[in-house]
């Protein structure tokens, strides 16, 4: 079995400044920089032989370069704990339309949905028990945050290994715009 996600990349200088961010809530377990990326499709657990047919599947999905922008901070719960701070996009009908292709491309693959709406974002940390006061002044010093817009021109089918030290990805193809 492999675990697989659909995300884009992020430039380098947007992942730095998202690491600026990734400070001042104890107990966090913050994103390593390499790791940032913004996820647009979770696939989860599949037999590694499905692979060749997932990527074939992407493959078809269509779409032309955007402008996508960082913007925005906030935190994700289940009931009153909070489980994640992440950093926000933009409203963007582009990258809403790709996250559309790219669920319907690998529906048609015959991969489950993952049953969850659409949140565009950057997970920057995750936590255990995070203490609503720190969040809330997390929150509180970087709600201003909004990075420069960049150009959307590809996506990437990831692997994930869980390991003891954290999750490591790694490129699995990667898909490009199309051209009109």
């Amino acid at each position: 079995m492999i675990r697989l996600f659909v995300a884009l990349a992020l430039p380098e200088g947007h992942r730095q400044q998202l690491t600026r961010l990734c400070r001042g809530v104890r107990d966090a377990r913050w994103v390593v920089q390499e790791n940032l990326h913004l996820t647009l499709r979770f696939i989860g657990e599949v037999e590694e032989p499905r692979l060749p047919e997932i990527a074939k599947a992407l493959g078809r999905v269509k779409f032309e370069q955007f402008q996508l922008t960082l913007s925005g901070i906030g935190h994700f719960q289940n009931g009153r704990r909070i489980r994640s701070l992440w950093a926000g996009t933009e409203r963007c009908d582009a990258l809403s339309q790709l996250q559309n292709r790219i669920d319907s491309a690998l529906r048609y693959a015959d991969v489950p949905p993952d049953g969850r709406r659409f949140t565009p974002h950057v997970t920057l940390a995750r936590l255990k028990n995070g203490a609503a006061h720190q969040v809330g002044s997390w929150i509180e010093a970087n709600a201003l945050f909004r990075a420069d817009p960049f150009p959307v021109d590809r996506f990437i089918l990831f692997e994930s290994y869980l390991s003891h030290t954290g999750a490591i990805y790694s490129s699995v193809a990667e898909f490009a715009q199309t051209h009109s």
